[in-house]
């Protein structure tokens, strides 16, 4: 697992008595990414599919449109005391300008917000390349049903250490396209849309993404931004995260638990097609 998790020592009760062992904790560390040498974004991670990370990250914000859009992705300063490597710190090299907003404002996100430096709403209303809501993807809420159970077969580092949160992008046959795991539920997302970036596979239509925790209005966004016409979670909906599924024809699915879910925006979707 390298840097995706580590060891600590741990007191354990159990009904009174006390035992000490070693227990497996997920990494969290700071990534800082840099677009043409200036820092851009500061975000805290699971060290892991950091390129990913940035990509993902770059087109949620709007700054990218495709893959080719990057032209390069490299790990640079960053060394410890003793000389050796973080990897810790990305510069990215693009092939186009970035946004003057983006350009002009620094991010600094926890592993819990991806929002954190917005100025106000209207600022992470980013204009979407590919419009969703004329997407014409249907799922079967059967098969939808089998989402949360694929998603948590393949978390393997969530099994040593019940510490990470997950995202699945399925298609329409429910095969598993990508999963990415990581301490923060939005750049597990990032992770996800950079893996289809830097795949040249953007727009994500006719795609569901499935996510382990709840359906924040960020998650809702990086959907949108990456042409993905449905999101699914295990838990809550926000009520910003149903206006913006709403706004954008999205269709939003929470509480999805076996054959049980709420369907809070485009139920149209659900059910077979033709």
């Amino acid at each position: 697992m390298g840097r995706l998790t580590t060891r600590r020592r741990v007191v354990r009760l159990v009904e009174g008595v006390e035992t000490v062992r070693p227990d497996t904790l997920t990494v969290e560390e700071p990534l800082e990414i840099r677009v043409g040498g200036k820092a851009l974004s500061i975000t805290m991670r699971t060290p892991g599919n950091d390129f990913d990370l940035a990509a993902g990250f770059l087109v949620s914000e709007g700054i990218v449109r495709s893959g080719t859009d990057i032209l390069a992705i490299r790990y640079c300063a960053g060394a410890t005391a003793d000389g050796s490597n973080t990897f810790n710190v990305l510069d990215v090299l693009l092939g186009v300008d970035v946004p003057p907003p983006a350009a002009e404002r620094n991010f600094y996100m926890t592993s819990s917000c991806g929002l954190c430096g917005k100025a106000s709403l209207d600022a992470v209303r980013t204009l979407a390349s590919w419009p969703v809501a004329d997407d014409p993807l249907h799922v079967d809420p059967a098969l939808l049903a089998t989402f949360p159970d694929k998603l948590r077969a393949v978390q393997k580092v969530f099994d040593r250490t019940g510490g990470l949160h997950a995202a699945g992008l399925f298609d329409a046959l429910g095969e598993l396209l990508c999963l990415r795991e990581d301490v923060g539920r939005h750049n597990a997302v990032d992770k996800v849309i950079g893996w289809a970036t830097r795949s040249d596979g953007l727009p994500l239509s006719g795609t569901v993404l499935m996510v382990s925790g709840r359906a924040s209005f960020e998650l809702v966004q990086k959907a949108v931004m990456a042409g993905i016409p449905f999101l699914a979670a295990v838990s809550a909906p926000s009520s910003l995260a149903v206006d913006l599924a709403a706004e954008s024809g999205l269709t939003l699915v929470g509480f999805l638990r076996g054959l049980s879910m709420n369907v809070y925006t485009r139920s149209d979707r659900l059910g077979e097609s033709g």
